[in-house]
């Protein structure tokens, strides 16, 4: 153990002696002024550790990044859906991009034994919360979310077919993760359990630095 005290323990006590001194020096002030000094001292002493909490706060994100991507998997009337969050951290709407079957249930069916057309944009439950079934979010810079987010582009431009076998939701994921330099686990397994994976397999690390082009 350490005899040092915390900071904002150590500005606490001092507020609470100086108000005491206060107190002590001015015998004929009321209790009622007294207790005000106390409060203003107690106050200020909490918005000062408010304040540091608060930086603390904005430095943690700026180390993590400005931007993400995030890895989910939902529920599904099938195996589930694999798919991505992108974005900025700062701002509400996101970008979906996922690999589905285009068109009805059919299309899913016939997609388990040749390609089918397929839609790399959100899809049914992408953005409820309540499908959510697994989720593994990492944190990036600008210069390397400006790759990452051009490769998700280019990747959803280059994949017109979806195959239940081949071309799927998680190997779709599983190259935007290989592009980023993360470990990928094995591609033929149910979207929760590849998210997961994927975050087991990378210590749930939250940054992500691209390596030099």
């Amino acid at each position: 153990m350490t005899n040092r005290f915390d900071r904002s323990g150590s500005c606490m006590l001092a507020g609470l002696v100086l108000a005491t001194i206060i107190a002590c020096a001015m015998p004929s002030a009321s209790a009622k002024e007294t207790n005000r000094r106390m409060a203003d001292a107690s106050a200020l002493v909490q918005s000062d550790a408010a304040s540091r909490s608060a930086t603390r706060r904005s430095v943690t994100r700026a180390e993590k990044g400005p931007y993400y991507v995030d890895f989910r998997a939902r529920t599904a009337a099938s195996w589930g859906h694999a798919f991505v969050w992108y974005g900025k951290t700062s701002e509400r709407a996101v970008e979906v991009a996922g690999l589905t079957p285009a068109g009805d249930t059919w299309s899913y069916v016939l997609g388990y034994f040749t390609w089918v057309p397929s839609e790399t944009g959100a899809s049914y439950g992408d953005l409820d919360p309540d499908y959510l079934t697994a989720s593994y979010r990492v944190y990036l810079n600008e210069a390397d979310a400006k790759r990452v987010f051009a490769y998700i582009k280019k990747l959803q431009a280059s994949s017109p077919v979806w195959n239940a076998e081949t071309t799927n939701c998680t190997g779709f994921i599983g190259d935007i993760a290989e592009y980023m330099g993360l470990q990928v686990p094995n591609r033929w397994q149910r979207p929760e359990n590849f998210v997961n994976n994927l975050k087991e397999m990378n210590g749930g690390r939250q940054v992500v630095r691209l390596s030099a082009k």
